[in-house]
């Protein structure tokens, strides 16, 4: 039998009614991912900036770039903390408590958006190398985020509306995705209007003033305000209710936070026995054989979809600027000074973000506990693939200008259903469907197979999209397979993607407990569903 106080518990959490306690938690986490996103996504802005600073080459006709070993540092090194953050305290949060490790990563991004801003020496060699070391640790801390924010939702929210408030939280990115654009843009305007610039083809040189090698460090350095301005309330959360009921096993400290904090009162006893009421068939360890057979497939699922949905995703993500590049929307580099280039690629990044990637994250919210994770992961991959191959099969056609807007349209319909899709979902699922022991841990090893995509698509999408023939590729590249058939592989990507979503269950409208399996009987006395731990 469980222990009453434990089923009395996680009987009221998940009938509580929305209040004042769960919207605090939606915005102290989603300040987390608004942080996250600002930071891996304005790398993207100012790579092109950084090539004009440090790598011009005297006489060329264009602008410096980033060599290729460079480019994929800056852009990657990053992503690679992330997966490391992941794995990490993801494990840590099992082990130590959501709310013990929470404040630890955005103290680790703060220190390390400031970092990455200052970047230390003058020569190319240093500031690329200190750079990328700071960026590999902010990585680190935004890898942290993932597992716990999720974990932290799902086990304070109720299962009428857990999947919304989980989305509203990683909704927060778009946020982030936004506010770089606006910071680039708002800099780089700055900048502009007070140290005038001819264009890069009347003077090379003086195209990019000597004071443009503080704008890129001010827009990474105001990554770490959002994280500051959170960060005290992040220390004052208690422990979720549900981790210490189950896996410290102590129903009593549970019930005052809950009564703390939410304003619901349980009842406090402590029952004969009670540190020992989960059942030996319920103690398996992770990954093991037990493990395996209840949870395996569930895991492959997760892991599997997130990791191709990122190769997608962060190739459009990061590489935006070079796909508009491409099809003309963006001017050539020659045409302009370096802070007209910042400015326009920071325009066409928020507008997408605007017009795609924002919405397709609230429509998510609005609707998962209405349709469900399942539905909507499939409709995302099908449109995805859809849209992918609708802008690859007539590349040439959407490369003349008078078809710009028509592929920024189309463009624009792929990040929507990224985000009413299996970007939110892919975040949301593993949160829900493990035991409670190790949920943080799961979803660190989900997040983790989706960073490793992101690193496949940072690195491999920068070679693939050059241009098959070598005499107009990008200095240093080898010749690649060419951007149409790059956006074929991606669309590709999302088929598999929307195939493997059918190992992942289905958890609307379900307790934390019942999804994951994690009570072994269903509790007679209370025939709501709540199962014996």
């Amino acid at each position: 039998m469980a222990a009453k106080g434990q089923v009395d518990l996680l009987l009221k959490l998940d009938h509580a009614k929305t209040q004042l306690y769960h919207i605090k938690a939606v915005i102290i986490s989603g300040m987390g991912f608004f942080t996250d996103a600002y930071d891996l996504f304005c790398i993207s802005l100012v790579t092109k900036l950084l090539g004009r600073i440090y790598y011009q080459v005297e006489g060329s006709p264009k602008p410096g770039i980033l060599p290729p070993n460079v480019a994929a540092a800056v852009n990657g090194v990053a992503l690679c903390g992330t997966l490391a953050g992941q794995l990490f305290f993801g494990w840590l949060g099992d082990k130590l408590g959501r709310k013990r490790v929470f404040g630890i990563t955005l103290l680790l991004m703060m220190i390390s958006s400031i970092g990455s801003g200052l970047s230390f020496g003058s020569s190319p060699k240093t500031v690329m190398a200190t750079l990328c070391f700071f960026r590999f640790w902010l990585g680190f801390g935004i890898g942290g985020d993932y597992p716990l924010s999720a974990t932290i939702m799902a086990e304070y929210s109720n299962k009428k509306t857990r999947g919304a408030f989980i989305a509203a939280v990683f909704a927060m990115q778009g946020f982030g995705i936004l506010a770089g654009g606006v910071v680039a843009m708002a800099v780089s305007a700055t900048f502009g209007a007070v140290y005038k610039a001819p264009a890069y083809s009347v003077d090379p040189v003086g195209s990019t003033v000597p004071q443009a090698d503080y704008v890129w460090r001010i827009i990474l350095m105001l990554g770490a305000l959002p994280a500051a301005l959170t960060y005290y309330w992040r220390m004052k959360m208690p422990e979720t209710p549900r981790y210490t009921a189950l896996v410290a096993k102590n129903a009593e400290k549970a019930s005052r936070d809950m009564s703390k904090v939410m304003g619901i009162e349980v009842q406090a006893q402590k029952e004969v026995g009670e540190e020992k009421v989960i059942n030996k068939s319920n103690s398996f360890g992770l990954l093991s054989e037990e493990f395996l057979r209840r949870h395996g497939l569930h895991l492959l699922g997760t892991a599997s979809t997130w990791f191709l949905l990122d190769i997608a995703y962060y190739s459009q993500n990061l590489f935006q600027k070079d796909i508009f590049s491409a099809v003309g929307w963006l001017p050539k580099a020659s045409t302009m000074n370096a802070m007209e280039e910042l400015f326009k690629i920071a325009r066409a990044q928020f507008l997408i973000a605007l017009c795609g990637t924002v919405p397709g994250y609230w429509f998510t919210v609005f609707l998962i506990d209405h349709i469900g994770r399942f539905t909507i992961q499939l409709i995302g991959f099908f449109f995805m693939t859809v849209f992918m191959f609708v802008l690859a099969i007539p590349y040439h056609h959407w490369t003349l200008k008078e078809n710009n807007i028509g592929f920024v349209v189309i463009y624009g319909l792929t990040f929507f259903f990224a985000n009413f899709g299996p970007n939110s979902t892919t975040f949301i699922v593993p949160a829900e469907i493990f035991p409670a022991r190790f949920r943080s841990t799961c979803h660190g090893i989900s997040a983790a197979a989706g960073k490793a995509g992101a690193i496949i698509g940072a690195f491999g999408f920068l070679y693939a999209a050059q241009n098959q023939d070598k005499s107009k590729v990008d200095p240093g590249y080898p010749a690649g397979i060419g951007m149409k058939n790059s956006l074929m592989v991606l669309g590709m990507m999302n088929v598999l993607g929307f195939l493997l979503t059918f190992l992942v269950p289905e958890p609307k409208g379900r307790s934390l407990e019942e999804i994951s399996g994690e009570n072994e009987e269903v509790d007679q006395a209370h025939p709501t569903g709540v199962e014996t731990v």
